[in-house]
């Protein structure tokens, strides 16, 4: 059965939103400070490209800011006062499309207006994904979202999405965290010394 777009020219079956607060650390050590907060928003969203090739993507890359938006306007619905120090996005493509596909939907087009939301970042977004059904597990690497050498803040939120994607969905997810992990103890440079310096260093 055919659909018909239902949010800004996309298809979205689905959207998600979970939550998880560590407040101590595998041996059980009490959170040195606030525990720690992450958050996944998602959509299951219809591949268009689904069962062919196309060479030219910009269909979704030029639609995706709207996207953007959305994920911006849930992200600061579920943090209200709270702050994010890092973040990253992945994908999920279904068996009838290809991976380049779900990268379609990550570019930074899409990413600016999240960016914003969590009150800007000067480091690039840490991105992955892969093909894969229903229920697919998905590793969305984190990292400090003002600069990406920031060891304490190298982390990662293991998340799946129930009932997608189907064959001819791509779902599209973007993670945040409050903090860095909880006691990380590997040096370098820390959080609170970090204002003012490029993001990639």
């Amino acid at each position: 059965m055919k659909t018909s777009p239902n949010f800004e020219g996309f298809q979205i079956r689905k959207w998600y939103s979970n939550i998880e607060d560590t407040l101590t650390n595998e041996n059980g050590r009490q959170a040195d400070g606030a525990p720690l907060r992450k958050i996944v928003i998602a959509a299951a969203i219809l591949n268009p490209f689904a069962g062919r090739s196309v060479d030219d993507l910009s269909e979704v890359v030029n639609a995706s800011p709207a996207l953007g938006h959305e994920f911006a306007r849930r992200i600061r619905q579920i943090l209200g006062d709270d702050k994010v120090e890092s973040y990253g996005k992945a994908c999920i493509v279904g068996a009838d499309g290809e991976y380049e596909h779900g990268n379609a939907f990550l570019t930074s087009v899409f990413a600016d207006p999240v960016r914003d939301a969590v009150g800007g970042g000067k480091a690039w977004v840490p991105s992955t994904g892969k093909r894969g059904g229903v229920n697919t597990v998905i590793d969305i690497p984190l990292a400090h979202k003002d600069a990406l050498y920031v060891r304490s803040h190298y982390d990662t939120v293991s998340t799946m999405f129930a009932d997608a994607p189907n064959p001819d969905e791509v779902v599209i997810a973007f993670a945040f965290a409050s903090r860095g992990r909880l006691h990380a103890r590997l040096g370098g440079i820390k959080s609170a010394e970090i204002k003012g310096q490029d993001g990639l260093h």
